[in-house]
């Protein structure tokens, strides 16, 4: 099933350089910005467009679907890019971290 642009928790924005973004607020469509699940158990029809902010460009179309998208591939390709880049800034907020704390300790007698 195509992306549903009518659902409640569905988003697309466009950036100044023409990008677009389509996505699930909820992360619950893995082949996003071309698919939804068929039976999606938290589908909610959007009633309205309150404090919404309607911008006058015209949205550029929906990417073609990738080769391979039907056999579940895409799906398990996205999960594993996620979990890289999750790994990744775990490790990046760590090393911050660590940073901040010895810039912290300055005035601390070494042992």
């Amino acid at each position: 099933m195509p992306m549903r642009t009518e659902c409640k928790h569905y988003e697309s924005r466009t950036y100044a350089n023409g990008d677009a973004v389509r996505k699930c607020n909820l992360d619950l469509a893995p082949e996003a910005p071309w698919r939804c699940p068929d039976e999606c158990a938290r589908y909610e029809r959007r009633l309205a467009d309150v404090a919404w902010v309607h911008g006058s460009a015209i949205t550029p179309p929906t990417p073609e679907e990738v080769p391979g998208l039907d056999d579940g591939s895409a799906a398990a390709v996205l999960d594993e890019a996620e979990a890289i880049v999750n790994a990744i800034g775990f490790d990046l907020m760590a090393e911050i971290e660590a940073e901040q704390n010895k810039k912290r300790r300055w005035w601390r007698r070494k042992k």
